[in-house]
């Protein structure tokens, strides 16, 4: 069973660990062997408590386009190296100042909304590049395969007893596979041309202040995010894993699997949202589950064949998932006010939580350093933090 709810994990984070490459000129099969041993790094070092899968960061994506096209991929991924190393330091500022100080910065109406953001900001673009402007048959087939995924989730999360009941996204996958076969819209040809077995093509990092400066000062933005999956994470479990084994060690593996991604010419790593919204699906929270989940990203990134038939998911699939599970991490985001008791009547937690809404979905940037901009969750949650502490109760 285990090796079932593994395999649904990496099919959920499969499609975005490989886009992020793909958007940036990178390897998918590096990225995949990357997350996998990133993954285990930070199990590692987080002493296997956290259920966490690390996939391709999106935060990066603009910062890598623009070094790629002016320096190449080496100069990218030795920026992303000293990205991780920035992770370090910030890492270090919180276990000297303490989780405690750091907490009163992200109070219920602050992480509420971040996990929201997170849900809602992920939907639209994944939803309009997998159904509406996917190339893949007509409009009305895409659109039908995805509804068939939605509602193949729900019979099985509503009416599916025992083990059944844990695994409906790899039934709406599965289903979803076979309308796109009965409509002929999957393409086998990945799979004809791609070898057996086959070495990821890993490259050499280098060095230019240039590069370094361009993408390196996006960690600082994705801290943020960072902390808003942990957070989100402890919600989903019911374990607060802010404290044990502490977002200092969190922030820390992901520092390091980064640092090794940049190494090995793998795009920076980031926690999973996608995973967090299966574990609230399943309700199944076991770390192994997870690092099962990574040594089966690595095997992928050897076998050719393997790596391409995931390949030939079709985009209405995913697309039909994501509508899953970024409504599900949006739910949560809604079930933190709910569980908190956060008193919308008192005018200061209303302003914090419409600021942070609109500004996080607004798809305003706000140049901070060079090419790095604030935007999305890491503007919105900036704000809702300023206002937090400077509003009077």
């Amino acid at each position: 069973m285990n090796f079932i709810l593994a395999l649904q994990h990496l099919l959920a984070c499969f499609g975005a660990t490989v886009l992020v490459p793909l958007l940036t000129g990178l390897n998918p099969s590096v990225a995949l062997f990357g997350a996998g041993v990133g993954t285990l790094i930070f199990h590692g070092i987080t002493k296997g408590k956290v259920p966490v899968f690390l996939g391709s960061s999106f935060a990066f994506i603009v910062a890598i386009q623009i070094v790629v096209s002016q320096y190449g991929l080496s100069y990218a991924t030795g920026g992303i190296i000293f990205a991780g190393l920035l992770y370090l330091v910030l890492a270090l500022l919180i276990k000297v100042y303490g989780i405690e100080k750091i907490k009163t910065f992200f109070p219920p109406t602050v992480t509420g909304s971040m996990i929201a953001i997170i849900g809602l900001t992920l939907a639209p673009g994944v939803i309009q590049g997998n159904i509406v402007d996917a190339d893949v048959g007509t409009l009305g087939q895409r659109l039908f395969i995805a509804f068939v995924v939605v509602a193949t989730m729900v019979i099985i999360s509503i009416f599916a007893k025992g083990f059944f009941k844990l695994v409906p996204i790899l039934f709406g996958i599965v289903v979803g596979y076979i309308v796109s076969l009965l409509l002929n819209v999957v393409d086998f040809v990945p799979v004809i041309e791609a070898g057996w077995f086959s070495i990821p093509p890993f490259i050499l990092p280098k060095f230019g202040l240039e590069a370094i400066l361009i993408i390196a000062p996006v960690a600082v933005v994705t801290f943020i995010e960072h902390f808003g999956d942990i957070v989100a994470i402890s919600e989903v479990t019911g374990n607060n894993f802010l404290e044990n084994p502490g977002v200092h060690k969190t922030l820390l593996s992901d520092g390091i699997a980064s640092i090794f991604a940049g190494l090995i010419g793998a795009p920076a790593n980031t926690t999973y949202s996608e995973n967090t919204a299966v574990l609230a699906v399943t309700r199944v929270y076991k770390p192994e589950i997870l690092r099962l989940t990574a040594l089966l990203a690595i095997l992928v990134a050897f076998v050719g064949k393997l790596g391409a038939l995931l390949l030939t998911l079709p985009s209405p699939v995913i697309g039909g998932v994501s509508i899953i599970l970024f409504g599900m991490i949006a739910s949560i985001g809604l079930r933190t006010f709910v569980d908190n008791k956060v008193d919308f009547s008192k005018n200061k937690n209303l302003l914090v939580v419409s600021l942070m809404l609109v500004l996080g979905l607004s798809g305003l940037e706000v140049p901070v350093w060079g090419q790095a901009t604030l935007s999305g969750l890491s503007l919105s949650a900036l704000v809702g933090i300023v206002l937090n502490k400077v509003l009077p109760d």
